[in-house]
């Protein structure tokens, strides 16, 4: 694998086509419209709608990368399966995963979804604390991207695509709670959390389990995944959802949300995992908890929900091409092993 295309150049992506150029791989960035800053690698404006334009550039291809939202992924993923070449996305959606599933049955090459945070790295952290134990009663992940300075009621800025934040507010949410596989409704169960003594609430959201609950149904009793974000946020988005029915108008919920609380620049992304269990007999937890914020990387100043999320698909990609990874199927996080993960030129980030 050394050619590769990344899809949509916004801030993940951009990222992440420099992070590959870096380690070595021959990178041609694809967005609708040329960014106007100078960027290292090629570029290339193309309409991905265009079927006949996208099957010609993933020919020249070994792999592609989509940043692209998450309704666009399962026709790209199509594509590259008839291409026969590697599919990576970040995709938090659970149909567009099922259907790239599918395709996986029959690929000439990888197909790996969510290989963002969450899904992604919040699954590779949990599955490593699981396998620590002989026998595991529960894991419960959580991921909160937040800005570090929080301003008003909600708390919080839209540094992540609105489409996807708004999905994962609204869709059912898979767990398995002592020993059946259910779903719950979204931004529910909620709890409170400290981490570094700054309290934070955390409440069910779609996909950030991606596959683990097929992998763990029958071995793990309690496995969930939830959002941090600063209290009182998920009872004003129920609300807004909810009372005001904004889940029926859900682009425009998203363009309202955007317009009210826009990016920042100093954001941090905090990481909670905790499982508890056996081991030799002993009734024991294992936490990983960690808050990332911004960090220079290949040169300039990027958010952390940036670096955290394109850093876990690029740590995933060199993998692959390093051969630490099948080359073949469907990648599920849980099959990552952390530790080969932190020794990647990029996946070292998340070390510190």
């Amino acid at each position: 694998m050394k050619n590769i295309a990344v899809l949509g150049l916004g801030k993940v992506g951009t990222l992440a086509a420099e992070l590959l150029h870096g380690s070595g791989f021959n990178v041609t960035g694809i967005d609708l419209a040329a960014p106007q800053n100078k960027l290292p690698f090629q570029v290339k404006s193309l309409d991905l709608r265009d079927a006949t334009g996208v099957e010609a550039e993933f020919a020249a291809q070994d792999a592609v990368l989509s940043c692209l939202p998450y309704h666009l992924n399962a026709r790209l993923a199509e594509i590259a399966h008839r291409a026969g070449i590697h599919y990576f996305d970040l995709t938090e959606d659970v149909p567009t995963t099922n259907r790239i599933l599918e395709l996986s049955k029959t690929a000439r090459g990888l197909m790996a979804p969510q290989c963002g945070l969450a899904p992604g790295f919040i699954g590779i952290v949990g599955a490593s604390l699981i396998e620590e134990f002989d026998d595991c009663r529960s894991c419960k992940m959580r991921v909160g991207a937040l800005p570090q300075h929080p301003t008003g009621l909600m708390g919080y800025s839209f540094n992540w695509s609105p489409e996807g934040v708004v999905n994962e507010y609204l869709n059912d949410c898979e767990v398995i709670e002592e020993g059946t596989r259910k779903m719950v409704s979204a931004m529910e169960w909620f709890e409170d959390i400290y981490i570094d003594g700054v309290k934070l609430e955390a409440f069910t959201t779609s996909g950030g389990l991606g596959t683990m609950c097929d992998t763990y149904a029958g071995r793990v009793a309690n496995l969930d995944y939830k959002t941090m974000r600063y209290p009182g946020h998920g009872k004003l988005m129920n609300f807004f959802f909810h009372e005001l029915l904004m889940r029926e108008r859900r682009e425009e919920a998203g363009e309202i949300l955007v317009n009210a609380k826009p990016p920042v620049n100093e954001d941090i992304v905090y990481v909670h995992a905790a499982a508890e269990g056996r081991i030799g007999g002993q009734l024991l937890r294992r936490e990983f908890v960690r808050g990332y914020r911004p960090v220079e990387v290949a040169g300039r100043m990027r958010t952390a929900i940036a670096w955290t999320t394109a850093g876990s698909v690029v740590a995933i990609i060199e993998m692959v091409r390093d051969g630490k990874l099948p080359a073949q199927g469907f990648l599920k996080q849980e099959d990552v092993p952390l530790d080969a993960f932190l020794a990647t030129p990029t996946g070292a980030l998340y070390a510190a």
